[in-house]
């Protein structure tokens, strides 16, 4: 099988999974899992998950297709994909993807981010558990005052599979901030620190969002006629891009 083919199903079997949990609009993160608290010294839950190198992307990867999958109480899988299975929705090599794919379910268990059930002949069930990562039961994102919505086409058209794991770490940063808000926004750096992301990754996933269509980063003054005027970074999503397949 191709590339090209090996994609092409893994968009087709993530489209299918959706299909199959009935998901629609947007799926809730909670504001904890993407950025730390003031004055914390940990980094929050996601930076944490896409370190590791490739090892990294794999955990992300699942951690994401499990919350759109698990989309009611107890928030479970009972009858979740094979190693083989998840290797083909994420495009993964078939030789070394069971492998990866098992060993990273293990460090998203261990790590308290899902729980693993064995079950006699068939793939472990999978409960999903706190976002934050501390091993309590999961609780729907929508019930608090505020959640990142990530638009559903990230999954069913692709973006999973295309995005580096920086990149979407960048775009989850940048959707908590931005909120509703459809103009171009300055992000402070105190506040660009809490997400958990070097200056260097920042500037490079925000290069790899800007050359998919999905942000556009503008450079407007700050300050008013009478204090020494800077130009900074201001920026702004285009979140509908995700309704349509990238540009492979």
């Amino acid at each position: 099988m191709s590339s090209g083919e090996q994609r092409a199903e893994a968009v087709r079997l993530l489209k299918g999974a959706a299909d199959k949990v009935k998901r629609s609009g947007r799926v809730p993160f909670p504001p904890a899992f993407v950025i730390a608290a003031e004055g914390a010294e940990e980094e929050p839950p996601l930076a944490r998950l896409i370190q590791g190198g490739r090892g990294g992307e794999v955990r992300l990867k699942l951690y994401m297709c499990i919350t759109m999958m698990a989309t009611g109480k107890p928030y479970d899988l009972r009858t979740p994909p094979s190693s083989h299975g998840w290797t083909r929705m994420l495009a993964l090599d078939p030789k070394k993807g069971p492998r990866r794919v098992a060993s990273n379910l293990k460090w998203l268990g261990d790590n308290q981010f899902i729980r693993l059930e064995p079950q006699w002949g068939r793939p472990s069930a999978i409960t999903l558990l706190s976002a934050t990562g501390d091993g309590k039961e999961y609780s729907q994102p929508r019930d608090g005052n505020r959640y990142v919505g990530v638009p559903l086409g990230f999954w069913i058209h692709g973006w999973l599979l295309c995005l580096s794991p920086t990149a979407t770490a960048v775009l989850f940063a940048l959707i908590e901030v931005l909120g509703g808000h459809s103009e171009a926004r300055y992000i402070p750096t105190t506040r660009r620190q809490r997400y958990g992301l070097s200056p260097d990754t920042w500037t490079k996933a925000r290069k790899e969002l800007e050359a998919r269509s999905l942000l556009v980063v503008k450079r407007e003054p700050q300050g008013d006629f009478y204090d020494f005027m800077r130009l900074r970074n201001a920026y702004q999503l285009d979140l509908e891009r995700l309704d349509s397949p990238p540009s492979w």
